[in-house]
């Protein structure tokens, strides 16, 4: 009886230190490429959108994200209608506040921001420019981060590829590769944005022969019924993904989805439907 009692006090302890050295984590990771405040969307305008994309944002309990196109004063807006929520990033004309941004919002309360960085897709990626056959500047934001209730440290890259220069989106897959690789080294990295390449790509491919892998494949339940960009026509038909997200090994996905949320008799909240990962990460305490 007493050597029974001992086992079992043992295998009680034994589960206990377990379940301490190795805690499960989750978050919810998404990009949403939130269409600039184009003076053209009469019915679809910014002002309109804006709190929908808030309430989206906040209903959907994205942890963390990337967004694309959004300029100073629509970023500045959202993140007045996100109290809970800090940005980073910069404007892809001048690395200050002119033009499109490549900005990461993130809870304030859940993730400790410890560093943050901007590089150009281009031959020249530490200054504002426009790279080989671009039509426009393109910027991606990076932020190194740690999740307060883990103690995780990892690197988000939120980035939006050229819609027209093909050579543009060939040398940008092999640049972010490689300044990922040089900016975080063995860290955990996500890797998200508007790509403007689908799943049938070459470029695709080129990406999914890296360590990182599309949250679409990992996980295990998916709700993507369509494609990712709608140029807010409801009638679009496609299943091409051209927004993605990109995992390190660590991370494992539950869920992925395109949230195809409408609003105002089935007008959509962007020319893009954001797209979420739920993850689960293992941190190993000591």
């Amino acid at each position: 009886m007493i050597a029974r009692t001992v086992y079992l006090a043992s295998l009680l302890l034994l589960l206990c230190t377990t379940s301490i050295l190795a805690q499960t984590n989750t978050m919810r990771i998404a990009t949403y490429n939130i269409r600039y405040d184009n003076v053209n969307d009469t019915v679809n305008a910014w002002s309109k959108r804006l709190p929908v994309i808030a309430d989206l944002v906040q209903f959907h309990d994205f942890d963390i994200f990337g967004t694309q196109e959004g300029l100073h004063h629509q970023l500045q807006g959202l993140n007045e209608e996100l109290p809970g929520y800090a940005y980073i990033g910069v404007g892809r004309d001048d690395g200050k506040q002119k033009g499109e941004f490549a900005a990461v919002f993130y809870k304030k309360d859940k993730y400790k921001l410890l560093k943050q960085g901007n590089f150009w897709l281009s031959e020249t990626p530490d200054k504002p420019g426009k790279g080989w056959d671009a039509d426009f500047p393109r910027v991606c934001t990076w932020g190194l981060f740690k999740e307060q209730g883990s103690g995780l440290e990892f690197y988000l890259f939120n980035v939006h590829f050229d819609h027209r220069g093909e050579q543009a989106r060939k040398e940008s897959v092999k640049l972010i590769l490689q300044k990922v690789k040089d900016i975080a080294g063995k860290a955990p990295i996500i890797l998200a944005g508007d790509f403007n390449f689908d799943q049938n790509d070459e470029k695709y491919k080129t990406m999914s022969a890296s360590d990182l892998k599309d949250a679409y494949h990992l996980a295990g339940k998916r709700y993507a019924h369509r494609g990712t960009f709608n140029g807010f026509e409801a009638t679009r038909k496609t299943d091409e993904r051209i927004d993605h997200i990109w995992l390190s090994p660590i991370f494992s996905v539950t869920r992925y989805g395109i949230l195809t949320d409408t609003y105002a008799n089935g007008l959509f909240p962007s020319d893009h439907f954001p797209v979420v990962a739920e993850v689960m990460f293992e941190v190993k305490k000591k």
